[in-house]
């Protein structure tokens, strides 16, 4: 039932959580004027769910452009920049991941969310539950650790999916940009400036696979 100013009240009631070198957290847009407990709470548990699905899409391009063009990945078929993976894979794929977030999101939501219907007004979470804990440790790496312990992962994890969040948003806008994967455009630029991202989309454009082209143009810049 409370009401906080803003966002340095809402850190400071430690409904939400700072971030170095901001102690008392960054609210450009005053999300966070004359806000809602129930609703800061809100923002704090979609903020912890973004950032993680963000680690999970920063690691998973890098991976996924490493292993393209393997055997044991769809028969090698999937190839080129990682945000035009997705459409390369089996229909059967599609329904398979769409059923894995189904079951994940409805999952997220009977844990955390009040029913709309017995609710007094829509988007309230229960009142027992914390920002992000949705009870899922298979390795039970938090089994017996203390509050101070737990205190401080939570911090740790926070900060890394904020990082992650403005770090996916950058890999996309890059790719969009130069039509390469990521790491061989910033190979590219760092040994040999624009002029070699240049010369790396007009020699691999078109080609049967941009991929393998811009990795040996990478490789032979790291060389010269």
């Amino acid at each position: 039932g409370k009401t906080f100013a803003s966002l340095a009240d809402a850190v400071n009631a430690g409904v939400v959580r700072g971030v170095g070198p901001f102690p008392d957290g960054v609210d450009a847009f005053g999300f966070f004027n004359d806000i809602k407990e129930t609703e800061a709470q809100r923002y704090a548990d979609v903020e912890i769910t973004h950032g993680r699905v963000a680690m999970l899409a920063a690691l998973g391009f890098l991976v996924g452009e490493y292993v393209e063009g393997s055997s044991f990945l769809f028969d090698a078929q999937v190839t080129g920049p990682a945000i035009n993976h997705f459409q390369q894979v089996p229909p059967l794929f599609w329904g398979l991941i769409g059923a894995i977030i189904f079951v994940s999101e409805s999952s997220r939501v009977q844990k955390a969310w009040q029913s709309p219907f017995d609710a007094a007004e829509l988007f309230l979470m229960n009142p027992d539950h914390v920002p992000g804990d949705y009870g899922f440790d298979p390795l039970g790496l938090s089994a017996g650790k203390d509050d101070a312990w737990l205190a401080d992962m939570k911090l740790k994890e926070l900060n890394n999916g904020r990082l992650a969040m403005v770090s996916i948003l950058a890999m996309v806008i890059q790719e969009l940009r130069t039509g390469i994967n990521i790491l061989p455009a910033d190979y590219a630029e760092f040994f040999g400036g624009t002029g070699a991202l240049q010369t790396l989309e007009e020699k691999c454009a078109g080609a049967p696979d941009e991929a393998a082209c811009a990795k040996a143009f990478e490789a032979a810049e790291r060389a010269a």
